[in-house]
């Protein structure tokens, strides 16, 4: 009998949860089935998931932003089959790719000046990994800072610069040479590039958890201390690069030129596992300073061909359809229907962002009531009251969102770039009337606290 891709989803679909308790991550299939988010979807396209009895969600995670393009569009689609009928020679390893060098050239035109030597790996946390080394062999300097709240990824180099005390707890003593420091205090980076150590200050332009918006003078002024101080300035555009902030790089809104700048996520249209840095060809060139050392940083499918000819497809369809400037549009439409949202409802405290990356904080209710439950839940976990929204957006409305990180009361939406008025109207209309169910005691929002309130105090 032959292979059935089809034939083995279809028969085992049932199976999916179980199979994750089993050997997988079952932590992760019970949390799914607590918050109600235990579906098990069969079909994506665009916007939209399906699930298998044909409901149809919005999807407003886009895969963490990974589908900026949406899923499935159909010219990285068409690409992807026609690399696998061309049988190409994929991962020669001792020869210099074609396709690598077609994508790596279209992306430094997409750069600031200056920025046009290119290493591909697979993924954020591996291009922000690279990065630092790039960093470390350019200056020849120990020290690496970030920002509280940043996010880089989970490795254990990209662990030892995250700003989230949760993600770091359990895993021991993390790499050493890197230290926090608050946004927006631009004398205590001063006071750290002074001491002449610092190989590189890293930032994401907008952050991620929490989508936290640094005050406008903040990273020009850091980007010409690190000039001044002989520190390289590195942007991390992993999730907020591609077009998500409604320009292709977050930087640009600041006028940022950073040393480098790392991408992945939706760098394939979401079909297959990429990630680049971009840098200067001198800084580059630190790394790979002899011959023998044309291999001294490298990995095995970094460069593959089903990446490069997904990333080329995705460049031209953002180019095609305007895609940036579409996430510009529909994000100013959506910030202001939910800015609309705000004022109308005292539990959002602020609405926030750029371009399509926009978090929705709220804020402990006026009633005494509701201030009593809001105790409650805040008691039993910090943040609750998001994760309570969240459910309710899931299950009265059909639309996939997250709490905006740990401990905090914040909603993100990172829509595909691709929605129109219709999803507009469709994701503020949900938050206002969820938002008016809030302010009840009784309403659909605070019947789930009980739940939630009891496997918090559980742990």
């Amino acid at each position: 009998m032959t292979f059935s891709l089809a034939r083995l989803i279809d028969g085992r679909s049932e199976d999916q949860y179980p199979l994750h308790m089993q050997y997988i991550n079952p932590s992760m299939a019970r949390v799914q089935g607590i918050i109600g988010f235990d579906r098990i979807y069969a079909r994506g396209e665009g916007a939209y998931l399906w699930d298998a009895e044909g409901n149809r969600y919005l999807d407003l995670l886009s895969g963490y932003s990974v589908f900026n393009l949406g899923r499935g569009h159909p010219v990285v689609k068409q690409t992807l089959h026609e690399l696998i009928d061309l049988d190409r020679p994929n991962l020669v390893k001792m020869d210099c790719p074609l396709l690598s060098g077609l994508l790596a050239e279209e992306l430094a035109k997409r750069m600031s000046p200056g920025l046009d030597a290119v290493f591909f790996g697979n993924s954020g946390a591996d291009a922000v990994d690279t990065a630092i080394k790039f960093a470390r062999a350019a200056t020849k300097r120990p020290r690496v800072l970030y920002l509280d709240h940043a996010f880089h990824g989970l490795t254990m180099g990209t662990l030892s610069m995250n700003g989230g005390a949760g993600f770091r707890e359990g895993f021991g003593t993390l790499l050493p040479g890197f230290d926090m420091l608050e946004m927006n205090d631009l004398d205590a980076l001063e006071r750290e590039l002074q001491n002449g150590d610092v190989a590189a200050f890293i930032v994401e332009p907008l952050q991620g958890k929490g989508v936290y918006i640094p005050n406008d003078n903040y990273l020009p002024q850091a980007q010409r201390l690190c000039r001044l101080y002989g520190t390289l300035f590195i942007c991390d555009e992993v999730q907020v690069g591609m077009g998500r902030t409604g320009r292709f790089l977050a930087g640009e809104h600041w006028g940022l030129e950073p040393d480098m700048v790392t991408l992945a996520k939706s760098l394939s249209g979401g079909f297959v596992p990429v990630g680049a840095v971009i840098t200067r060809r001198e800084i580059h060139a630190k790394t790979f300073s002899r011959l023998e050392r044309c291999q001294v940083h490298s990995t095995t499918f970094g460069q593959n061909e089903m990446a490069m000819a997904a990333g080329l497809a995705t460049l031209h369809v953002m180019d095609e359809e305007h895609i940036v400037e579409r996430a510009a549009t529909m994000g100013d439409k959506l910030m202001n229907a939910l800015n609309d949202v705000k004022e109308r409802h005292a539990l959002v405290a602020d609405v926030r962002g750029k371009g399509l990356m926009i978090a929705i904080e709220f804020t402990s209710p006026r009633s005494l009531g509701l201030r009593a439950a809001w105790t409650a839940a805040e008691t039993a976990q910090r943040g609750l009251f998001a994760q309570l929204v969240v459910m309710t957006l899931m299950r009265d409305f059909h639309i996939l969102t997250q709490v905006g990180g740990p401990d905090v009361n914040i909603i993100k939406l990172l829509p595909p770039l691709i929605i129109g008025d219709e999803e507009v109207k469709k994701i503020s209309t949900a938050f206002d009337e969820v938002m008016t169910e809030a302010e009840s005691i009784r309403g659909r929002v605070w019947s789930q606290s009980g739940q939630l309130i009891k496997q918090a105090l559980s742990q």
